[in-house]
């Protein structure tokens, strides 16, 4: 069977999970055996997802692209084929540089490899996933692409205009998977507050949200990568009104200076951007807000960053993940402003962001003891039942732990639990 068999790697965001999914429910239909990011190769065929979004993830895709080109040459490996951002943006030179692949694919021609391995495309399978996570969840991808264009982000030099899914098409792949037993839903996009403009010719996300709340079965919706400017203000009235939209929004602010905010083409200033937290907290009582912020972009001065330390320690965010900026060439950046700041001064505002970070975090941690909260079980680990709550995204967020002998629990299923204790990150909990 190791002819039969086909191991799939994938690099980067959940966005390439999404396509890894319905490529190995492709391979599955025609009689393949297919691994998912496994320790060791099974097969003889590889297929790479790549990432090409920073710097990390190019050398990480690059390095795996390189492992498996050696286990080719070793013999152990017959086909190797590589797909995703890296390949869209890079396919020629990594042609030159890696011979051993033996075709290249894109971000949206990915289902040429089908054809090449003489696989039937199984067109009504098209909503048909091989999930890799935990069958209780899924990602679900409502376009691709961005019009939005910061100065820093090669995105849309990779994935070209946005472009939406049907409502209708998405809403169908809901009901599927709420067959297969998914109960919460992570609803992804480049940029989600963008969705409908090229289909329906305005801000559809409201709308969208709402038809994938009416689906049975659908006990958790969770929404993520947000753009503050020009935010769709009915989607609070969404979240605040349906019981199965999650009380959690992730938006990236990137920054809080305006001078930075103008230089990275944010088309949002300081004063907008607090005054959208405001409406956010105001409209969805108990809204848990996740972020990103970019420290260390060209022209960011000292009185830049104090105002960025500011932002963080006086909005209190519930959730936040912070970079260091990396040059991605062909972006307006890239090619208009000097990476001037040292990576050491970098690292020494992004230590100091996260430090500051670290302590809101415990501190609203702790106002959380004594709650009582619905949490789902995501597995068993050690000691430890590993739950979350709807405050919480899987892999970036922290985590619910409850004591395994306190009483067996189902993997994928809802309890009501009472939080005991926390730390920096995560919650301890007993089941009521």
């Amino acid at each position: 069977m190791k002819d039969k068999t086909i191991d799939i790697v994938t690099m980067g965001c959940s966005k390439n999970l999404v396509d890894s999914e319905k490529l190995m429910s492709q391979f599955k239909e025609n009689g393949y055996l297919v691994t998912h990011d496994a320790k060791e190769m099974k097969g003889e065929i590889a297929v790479v997802n790549t990432c090409g979004f920073i710097g990390d993830a190019k050398k990480e895709s690059i390095d795996m692209i390189l492992e498996l080109a050696q286990a080719k040459d070793k013999g152990s490996l017959k086909q190797l084929y590589v797909m995703g951002c890296l390949s869209e943006r890079y396919k020629d030179d990594l042609k030159k540089e890696i011979p051993q692949v033996d075709k290249f694919y894109g971000k949206f021609d990915w289902g040429g490899l089908i054809k090449d391995l003489g696989i039937i495309n199984q067109k009504s399978y098209k909503n048909e996933r091989v999930l890799t996570t935990p069958k209780h969840y899924a990602y679900l991808k409502i376009s691709e692409g961005c019009d939005r264009k910061c100065a820093y982000c090669a995105i849309p030099i990779i994935t070209g205009h946005h472009v939406s899914r049907p409502i209708e098409d998405i809403v169908d792949e809901v009901k599927y998977l709420t067959t297969k037993g998914v109960k919460e839903f992570q609803v992804i996009a480049q940029e989600l507050t963008y969705y409908g403009i090229d289909l329906y010719h305005k801000q559809m996300i409201s709308e969208l949200i709402e038809k994938i709340s009416d689906v049975p079965g659908v006990e958790w919706i969770r929404l993520h990568y947000a753009y503050p400017a020009q935010f769709p203000v009915d989607l609070l009235r969404v979240m605040r009104e349906r019981d199965n939209v999650c009380k959690y929004l992730d938006i990236a602010f990137q920054h809080i200076s305006n001078n930075i905010l103008q230089r990275m083409h944010r088309h949002v200033t300081k004063e907008e951007t607090y005054k959208l937290i405001n409406l956010i907290r105001s409209e969805v009582p108990g809204i848990n807000i996740r972020t990103t912020l970019i420290v260390g972009f060209p022209g960011e001065t000292e009185e830049d960053f104090e105002e960025l330390e500011a932002f963080v320690r006086k909005t209190k965010f519930d959730r936040m993940g912070a970079f260091t900026y990396s040059e991605e060439e062909g972006t307006y950046a890239a090619l208009h402003y000097e990476d001037s700041i040292p990576q050491s001064v970098k690292q020494a505002r992004l230590d100091k962001l996260m430090d500051i970070q670290e302590i809101v975090s415990a501190e609203l941690n702790e106002t959380k003891v004594g709650r009582k909260m619905k949490i789902i079980i995501d597995r068993l680990e050690g000691e430890y039942y590993v739950g979350r709550t709807e405050y919480d995204s899987p892999e970036v967020d922290p985590e619910v732990l409850v004591l395994k002998n306190n009483g067996e629990l189902s993997i994928g299923e809802f309890y009501n639990a009472e939080i005991i204790s926390s730390d920096d990150y995560d919650l301890y909990a007993k089941i009521i």
